[in-house]
């Protein structure tokens, strides 16, 4: 293998793209008209990409809204994501909690629907 990317499809990649870069503190990679490449200055393997999901080079029958798909971000500091995710307005379906396996989660939903995963390592719960 050479290279693997996540692409997620958006109805406004501007859009799409300005909540990840503030989000998560994502940066522009590539930019074109239909398709952005994020990259994140600590992670420069990591590709990002964001599809205009009425571009010719999607098929019709997967322009769909995102459905059993979650997108995982492990950070350091999940409450900081979460308040900054607060001052975007963010779509939050879930507040930041502990789990059982060691992480602290925040659910939350990108401008298209896509169910977004933020969690950060933790001690775990013992019995």
């Amino acid at each position: 293998m050479q290279r693997a990317m996540t692409n997620i499809l958006s109805s406004d990649i501007g859009i799409s793209a300005r909540f990840y870069r503030r989000l998560l503190g994502m940066a522009d990679h590539y930019t074109s008209d239909w398709f952005i490449i994020l990259t994140h200055p600590d992670m420069p393997g990591l590709e990002f990409g964001i599809l205009q999901a009425d571009h010719e080079i999607v098929p019709e029958a997967v322009r769909a809204k995102p459905s059993g798909v979650m997108l995982t971000f492990v950070v350091e500091d999940c409450d900081a994501v979460f308040s900054r995710a607060r001052t975007m307005d963010a779509d939050i379906v879930e507040e930041p909690r502990d789990l059982f396996y060691g992480q602290r989660r925040l659910l939350l939903r990108d401008p298209d629907g896509t169910l977004i995963d933020i969690s950060a390592p933790i001690a775990p719960k013992t019995a």
